[in-house]
């Protein structure tokens, strides 16, 4: 395994990352750097969520920032305001010990845009941006993006999921075609495919995981259970795990309420991340989560994108997820940082063949737990 400095990060950035228990690269961060720092090149990566993407293509930017000059010369669009967040804060880390200041402003909905156009004004070397706002941003004329060297795209397939093909296509073509534009995604679903060929050279550098479609630090495991008794399993599941931090998923908003309502009444600390929720409000249960203040979190497949929180033990798939890529998705959110995780779900009798399916498709095993 090589070092980050090996791999032709700065000295003074392999400080910042020292600092934050960042010692050594990940799988995606040994393959991606090199070819990111060294060549000129559209570039497409492919890695389980939480095996340190943000760091695989943020380190090679801030490298190649020119200080001086004040323009935006990269722009990362990320599905979710909570991604985006998390990828300035991160970016901002890995520079502490740099000379010279590198700026990075964020874009996304739900806040005011003249506080952003405002924003904007001010030296920026990076834009990290969802792409529904940055597009009214474009179409506002409040951001130049004519000096971009690089597009990063990340959870490209997050993205499409969630409605922002029209958008995505709009801005690509208003970036012009004299950047790299760099992909990012868990998995790649056809149209993602579409995508790629429409807008990035046939020559990309792909890098794609040798084995493991889904973080190998996954314990995948299962219950069966019954109608009737599935609550109590649960409810058993989480007594076992009194001193640990999870999220256990749903497939429907109505499904989150209920659950939580009876977690609550069970004396459980748990909330419900869901989409009708103010923006405030999520704000806050996310704030108290990371705080450590709130034990468990019931989520929706949509609610979920973009959270990334340290030291989670486990999930759990109170109802199994409509298709494999949110089983990734969701089991990503354990094992984060080269940490382990548990991903247990709860089955009826008639959705074993569709546990084989998930096995079978994902390369992965599970075992049946007992309670």
């Amino acid at each position: 395994m090589q070092t980050f400095q090996q791999l032709g990060i700065h000295k003074d950035f392999v400080k910042g990352l020292n600092e934050l228990g960042i010692v050594n690269p990940t799988e995606i961060q040994e393959e991606t750097i090199p070819e990111l720092l060294n060549k000129n090149t559209d570039f497409i990566g492919q890695a389980p969520t939480g095996t340190g993407k943000t760091a695989a293509y943020g380190l090679p930017i801030l490298q190649d920032i020119e200080i001086e000059n004040k323009v935006i010369q990269a722009l990362i669009l990320a599905p979710t305001r909570e991604l985006a967040q998390q990828i300035k804060k991160q970016l901002f880390k890995f520079t502490k010990y740099v000379e010279g200041k590198i700026f990075t402003e964020e874009v996304y909905g739900g806040e005011k845009i003249q506080i952003q156009i405002n924003n904007l004004k001010r030296p920026t070397h990076i834009v990290v941006a969802t792409p529904g706002r940055l597009l009214d941003l474009i179409e506002r004329g409040a951001v130049n993006l004519k000096h971009i060297k690089t597009l990063v795209l990340d959870e490209a397939d997050e993205m499409l999921s969630m409605g922002f093909k029209e958008d995505l296509d709009k801005i690509l073509k208003y970036t012009g075609n004299s950047k790299n534009t760099w992909l990012f995604s868990a998995t790649m679903p056809a149209e993602l495919d579409q995508l790629i060929k429409k807008y990035m050279s046939p020559k990309a550098i792909r890098v794609e995981p040798k084995n493991d479609l889904i973080n190998k630090n996954i314990t995948h495991q299962y219950i069966q259970v019954s109608r009737t008794n599935k609550d109590d399993v649960l409810i058993n599941l989480l007594d076992q795990h009194q001193q640990e931090r999870g999220i256990i998923f749903t497939r429907t908003k109505a499904g989150a309420q209920k659950l939580v309502k009876s977690l609550k009444d069970e004396g459980f600390s748990v909330e419900a991340l869901e989409g009708n929720m103010q923006q405030r409000d999520r704000e806050k249960v996310m704030r108290a989560f990371k705080k450590e203040s709130l034990q468990f979190l019931v989520s929706t497949d949509v609610s979920a994108r973009g959270i990334d929180v340290n030291n989670l033990a486990f999930v759990i798939h109170y109802q199994l997820p409509e298709s494999l890529a949110y089983y990734t998705h969701r089991s990503g959110r354990t094992a984060r940082g080269g940490n382990s995780g548990i991903s247990i779900a709860l089955i009826l009798p008639h959705e074993l063949p569709q546990l084989k399916e998930i096995e079978q498709k994902l390369q992965i095993s599970f075992k049946e737990k007992a309670l």
